[in-house]
């Protein structure tokens, strides 16, 4: 047992804690017969809950989502930052999906357009939010392929009224979001499937 300099109290050479002195011998008695220090985590754990510390606190668990073991005072926050099945959100279109498979959802979604109301440019999603801050609102009417240009002086030439710019545009977005989302369930779906086959094997 080590004294301490205070020369009113000892450390207890079990416990490290200052004890005053005149009760150190009783409480390192007690303290040696009672406790015992947690080979993982160093606190002091009374004798009888030492296996029930480990269980909660140190045993390995594995994480429903992704089968990684780790402790299991980690999980949760393994379940919320770090699991690579985690289900997280597309910033471009709000669609859950697991996180391993976000970069390269996004970078497809990302690059999707969007028709820009104020100057009636394409952009593309990625660059909306700079977009919008930086647009002065100036109409730029040179919107579209040459290829629709043609086809509109073909209809002009004809008498047949034009067709509005913003309705194409509309139908193109909505063509391009249901592809999208074809294309998102069926990469789902494939992925169950790879995933359910390489679990019975």
């Amino acid at each position: 047992m080590a004294i301490v300099s205070d020369e009113s109290s000892r450390i207890c050479a079990h416990c490290d804690k200052a004890i005053p002195s005149s009760n150190i011998d009783l409480h390192y008695a007690h303290c040696s017969r009672n406790l015992e220090r947690c080979k993982i985590c160093a606190d002091m754990i009374p004798r009888k809950h030492a296996e029930e510390h480990f269980l909660n606190t140190h045993a390995p668990v594995s994480c429903s989502l992704c089968s990684e073991t780790m402790e299991r005072e980690i999980l949760a926050h393994h379940r919320g930052e770090n699991c690579p099945q985690r289900i997280v959100t597309c910033e471009f279109c709000e669609f859950p999906l697991p996180a391993i498979d976000l970069a390269e959802h996004q970078e497809v979604c990302g690059n999707r357009t969007e028709l820009c109301h104020l100057c009636n440019k394409y952009i593309r999603l990625r660059e909306r939010y700079n977009h919008e801050s930086r647009c002065n609102g100036i109409l730029d009417n040179t919107v579209g392929s040459s290829r629709d240009e043609r086809a509109a002086e073909r209809e002009r030439d004809q008498g047949a009224p034009r067709r509005q710019p913003q309705d194409f545009s509309r139908k193109r977005l909505i063509f391009t979001i249901a592809i999208t989302g074809i294309a998102v369930l069926l990469g789902s779906l494939f992925l169950q499937r790879k995933t359910e086959s390489s679990q019975v094997h």
